[in-house]
């Protein structure tokens, strides 16, 4: 454990990128970007997409800082969450408390500078930050939530721009939903035991290690499908198509590695390569938006 002259040598600024996991932003904000740009058709003009990146910085703070802070007493128990800031008294809650309040203006701020229906639609999404934390407290659908809130990112950008959700939007909005729950329930394996003993819910809990795994690669693949669907209704061209294999490679490939090495093994390596579906995924999106399919 670091020492206190070395935590207090943490700048706070640092201190909360670590909060929210700012490295974490590579799974939803290409997914918003790729809605941004499906939904204009190309380039969503600079206003919108300064104002939709500025939304996407306050909602995802928001809604990190807000499950730490829900969380702070769970996390506290948990070995493997102890040493996050607001447990280990790096940062304090009535801080964190107004870094939350600072980023949902700017969720607030940016609604307002975007399409007619964004400034009645953002309690949506505020309304989820807050409720997903407590649903692991009653149902193993917690990581299906999750989704949803980061399926939120690529439909409302859609909104965004056009005002309007269509069935490409939700169709995104199912593809990240499945996609981050499936990863999700992978993560809850590592917590599987803290998870009985603290009786709350999770994929693993109700069905166990290896049923949250198989969940998991379904999830997936139903993940790659759903993108598949999006490519053939926006008639999308063989960038695409190609970019989306190398995505159904890097979804398919840990759930491989698992096969064969066992999740332990493994370790925490799927999440390094679940984010590079997200990097892969928005720039394939954005170049055949640009070039007109």
């Amino acid at each position: 454990m670091a020492s206190p002259g070395a935590a207090r040598a943490v700048s706070r600024p640092t201190l909360f990128a670590r909060l929210i996991k700012i490295e974490h932003s590579v799974y939803a904000l290409p997914f918003a970007y790729a809605g941004a740009f499906l939904a204009a058709g190309g380039w969503p003009g600079a206003g919108p997409f300064l104002w939709i990146t500025v939304a996407m910085v306050g909602a995802r703070s928001a809604a990190m800082a807000l499950n730490r802070l829900i969380d702070a007493g769970i996390d506290a128990r948990n070995p493997r969450t102890a040493a996050r800031e607001l447990p280990a008294g790096r940062l304090g809650r009535r801080e964190v408390a107004v870094f939350t309040a600072v980023s949902v203006a700017l969720l607030v701020i940016a609604a307002f500078n975007l399409s007619e229906p964004c400034r009645y639609l953002w309690p949506i999404p505020l309304a989820a930050f807050v409720v997903y934390p407590y649903t692991k407290r009653f149902t193993w659908f917690c990581h299906y939530f999750l989704g949803m809130t980061l399926g939120l990112a690529p439909a409302a950008a859609w909104v965004a721009v056009t005002g309007s959700a269509s069935t490409e939007a939700w169709l995104l909005f199912f593809a990240v939903t499945l996609w981050v729950a499936g990863f999700d329930a992978l993560y809850a394996v590592f917590d599987l035991e803290f998870d009985r003993q603290q009786g709350l819910h999770s994929l693993p809990v109700a069905v166990g290690e290896r049923g949250s795994i198989a969940v998991a690669a379904l999830s997936h693949a139903g993940t790659v499908g759903l993108l598949a669907a999006v490519g053939g209704l926006a008639g999308l061209g063989w960038v695409y198509w190609a970019g989306l294999a190398v995505c159904a490679a890097l979804l398919a490939w840990p759930h491989l590695d698992i096969a064969r090495r066992g999740l332990r093994e493994v370790g925490m390596s799927f999440m390094t390569v679940n984010g590079a579906v997200g990097l892969v995924y928005g720039a394939v999106v954005i170049v055949s938006a640009v070039a007109g399919g």
